[in-house]
């Protein structure tokens, strides 16, 4: 394949850019220039409705994939944990680089872990996983819709915050001045209002200027999206456990679909790792035996020891009240076929009712 551009599907997202632009720069080559090609998903163009509520699956994906099966690409670039676990005839999987972290954090103004939050915090999230798993640890939280691209969820948990210090200090500044412009006394603050917002960061700015209807104290994010978003060391973080807090199936790694045999082959030499590709195969196949969809509360969380796969599953209510919860090791070199046989465990032990209902919940809403 020689004097030729590669035609990449992305989101217009950062962070859709970001891991893109990585699958880009791992393509590129002297003989083969990569171009990155912006469109807009259904899951895009509807900003304020929650995930579970665009559809059973696709939203962000459908819209990618189409471009490559009508030939205007030649692959798209995913996060997998974003996709169907059924595909378009013709459309494959061609590559998917090694795994970024796959967990998730809680992001707060101060780093508090989980157990520091106060009783009836509220904790904003768009996934119903997360929001079960969080009742299940925490009845007493209050669990909130939160929407937008990662930086926007960052600026919203921190907005009310901010603003309100502001306004604190400004009333501190005035009180130091006293009536004839004089410093009467020492203020509740080391620093001047104008001093205290020069030292803000641009994302903290961003948030000042942002509108919210709900004061979040916390907001649950994955911690690769946070990582490539640049975001990981200006936000203040604890990991949640992963004992409790399985991640989505896919979560922090990349999917490169693609239609042509030869793009095909290209795209899986240059990008497959190993390891990653037994790992999410094992979470996926999984999910698609049960029949979650991508939006289901179910966590499922592989990882390869020698020569097996150790996968860990929780599947919950989308109240948090009920939960199966398991592990096992599965042999590497059938792990797909033992991956289904574990899935037709879980589902005679009640985790297919639970996917149900919550699938009924979803739409009902």
């Amino acid at each position: 394949m020689t004097n030729r551009t590669l035609r990449l599907a992305t989101r217009g997202s950062a962070l859709a850019r970001t891991q893109a632009a990585s699958v880009q720069d791992a393509l590129a080559s002297r003989r083969l220039d990569v171009e990155l090609v912006e469109v807009e998903t259904e899951g895009d163009k509807i900003q304020d409705t929650l995930i579970h509520r665009l559809g059973k699956t696709g939203a962000f994906v459908r819209a990618l994939d189409e471009r490559v099966l009508d030939g205007e690409v030649d692959a798209a670039v995913h996060s997998m944990k974003d996709m169907p676990t059924e595909k378009p005839n013709g459309l494959v999987v061609a590559g998917v680089p090694e795994r970024a972290p796959a967990g998730d954090v809680l992001v707060t103004r101060e780093g508090h872990d989980i157990d520091d939050l106060p009783e009836g915090a509220v904790v904003g999230t768009s996934s119903l996983r997360r929001q079960a798993q969080l009742l299940n640890y925490r009845d007493d939280l209050e669990v909130e819709p939160l929407r937008g691209n990662v930086d926007t969820r960052v600026e919203k948990l921190l907005a009310t915050h901010l603003q309100r210090e502001h306004e604190q200090r400004v009333e501190d500044d005035k009180d130091r001045q006293g009536k004839h412009g004089k410093t009467d006394h020492d203020g509740e603050f080391d620093q001047r209002v104008d001093e205290w917002f020069d030292s803000l960061s641009e994302l903290e700015r961003q948030a000042m200027e942002r509108k919210v209807d709900t004061e979040y104290d916390a907001i649950v994010l994955a911690e690769a999206g946070l990582k490539r978003s640049g975001l990981l060391d200006k936000v203040s973080y604890a990991r949640l456990p992963r004992s409790d807090f399985v991640p989505a199936p896919g979560q922090g790694a990349i999917a490169v679909t693609a239609s042509d045999e030869e793009i095909i082959d290209l795209v899986h030499d240059k990008l497959d790792h190993a390891r990653t590709r037994v790992e999410t195969t094992v979470e996926r196949t999984i999910l698609a035996e049960l029949g979650g969809g991508c939006i289901a509360p179910v966590g499922i969380h592989a990882l390869v020891q020698g020569k097996h796969v150790h996968v860990d599953v929780h599947v919950l209510a989308t109240d948090g009240s009920e939960a199966i919860k398991t592990a096992r090791d599965l042999p590497i070199g059938n792990h797909a076929t033992a991956a289904r046989d574990f899935a037709a465990d879980l589902r005679e032990r009640g985790a297919g009712q639970l996917i149900e209902e919550a699938s009924a919940d979803a739409e009902d809403e």
